[in-house]
């Protein structure tokens, strides 16, 4: 009988098809969502301009999708370490895709308002659960980089959102948008037969079967027997629970990254939600304001898969205390009247900085927390984080109202970087003296 590390295995492993298959769907779900989400702020001014919405109605109205996302986050971030990954991430694919393609067909604000919630759910479930078993399955040295090109998805999401509004919205309406989110549904029997099963959740319920036959897949220099005792990364029949992520010395930690979450959300959203109305009210056609959406999404990419490389070599932690500090840097800068070719390049590097941050982020925290409560630990993270995605775009709504120049919004906008700065900060402290108390406890003779 051979006993097998399933963790060292997996690990150590070459990156192979079985991880490229792994990416490329985990990644197609995040571009989908990235798109349902985004859609909001290019359809923004035409709402607007239809059913005669104010700023706070119009910034309120955004929210809903968040405040659903935050409930989604929650509920199938936990709901996934108890059913299974595949299951859930099945689950909130068919809720996002049915109800954001409703979304085309309100026809009131209330009703708009409701699918977007609705949508929400499906949408902040999906997300902690794709990074979780992407992270569970990558190989150690290049974890943090597939993480983040996985995750660079939502960026690529936010894009084709914005760049299928300039070429539909002025030919068919805000509406046509909304119906391209069915195709998903198109994809769910491939991912039904192509996405993997957590390895965790698979040891942790006893189907050693089918969790040897993945773990073949996914190193194929192990070749499953009979007898092959798989060692879990945690016991068989380990429960889980939210009060976990404070144990053994997580407590700070599982709060600075509470707030590091909520800073960088609202950033992201503010700006995801307001970016081309504030900037068609400061002169810019409609699609001129959508390239600067463009822009945002496109630095996005840029700096999460920079990031992710970056971290696999310094630390993640240490990447993201960077990004949140350059953030509320680029952000600060567009307050300055600069020449359109500078615009563009801040906002790419504004994006880079908050929407790559929120990427690294997730990553930072799969990798924090135990296999058994990652998802979890990730769902509560962006849950929380979420209140600060529900009051970005009222944030932006009420800085709109206000008539304030274009370049107090933005100085608005850095503050919550430079806090986000000082959490990771502590964060990266904290887990600098566990790691030497740690060591002072082995080097203790027994």
């Amino acid at each position: 009988m051979r006993t097998i590390d399933v963790s060292a295995l997996i690990d150590g492993a070459r990156f192979s098809a079985f991880h490229a298959r792994v990416l490329f769907w985990c990644a197609l779900i995040i571009i989908f969502d990235g798109y349902d989400l985004v859609i909001y702020g290019v359809v923004l001014p035409s709402l607007m301009a239809e059913w005669g919405l104010s700023s706070l109605q119009a910034g309120a109205l955004g929210s809903c999708a968040l405040v659903g996302m935050m409930l989604g986050a929650l509920f199938f971030g936990s709901l996934s370490d108890r059913i299974g990954r595949r299951k859930t991430i099945m689950m909130c694919v068919a809720i996002f895709s049915v109800v954001t393609a409703l979304n085309g067909l309100a026809r009131s604000p209330e009703a708009f308002a409701l699918c977007r919630f609705i949508a929400g759910l499906g949408i902040g479930g999906v997300m902690p659960n794709v990074v979780a078993l992407m992270n569970e399955y990558a190989p150690k040295k290049s974890r943090s980089t597939l993480v983040a090109i996985m995750f660079s998805g939502y960026s690529l999401g936010g894009m084709l959102s914005a760049g299928l509004g300039m070429v539909l919205i002025p030919q068919w309406g805000w509406q046509a948008v909304f119906y391209v989110a069915l195709i998903p549904l198109l994809a769910l029997p491939f991912l039904i037969r192509q996405l993997p099963e957590s390895m965790d959740f698979l040891l942790r319920t006893g189907q050693t079967v089918e969790a040897q036959r993945l773990l073949a897949h996914a190193t194929p220099s192990y070749a499953p027997t009979a007898g092959d005792q798989l060692n879990p990364m945690v016991a068989k029949g380990t429960t889980v629970s939210i009060a976990q992520l404070f144990q053994d010395g997580r407590k700070l930690n599982t709060l600075m990254l509470w707030l590091a979450f909520f800073c960088c959300l609202l950033m992201v959203y503010a700006l995801s939600s307001w970016l081309p109305k504030l900037m068609t009210a400061a002169g810019y056609g409609l699609n001129s304001s959508l390239a600067f959406l463009l822009a945002l999404n496109g630095g996005a990419i840029i700096g999460a898969v920079a990031g992710g490389w970056l971290g696999d070599r310094i630390g993640i932690a240490k990447v993201l205390f960077a990004f949140f500090t350059c953030g509320a840097i680029a952000l600060s800068l567009l307050a300055l009247k600069a020449p359109l070719p500078v615009l563009y390049l801040l906002i790419a590097i504004a994006g880079a900085c908050t929407i790559g941050t929120q990427i690294l982020a997730n990553a930072c925290t799969v990798q924090y927390y135990p296999a058994h409560i990652r998802s979890t630990g990730l769902g509560w993270a962006m849950g929380i984080g979420r209140t600060g995605a529900i009051i970005g775009p009222l944030l932006g709504g009420a800085l709109h109202a206000s008539s304030l120049p274009l370049q107090a919004s933005f100085l608005i906008f850095a503050v919550p970087g430079l806090i986000g700065a000082i959490a990771i900060l502590v964060f990266l402290i904290q887990n600098s003296a566990s790691r030497r108390a740690t060591s002072s406890k082995q080097a203790v003779p027994q």
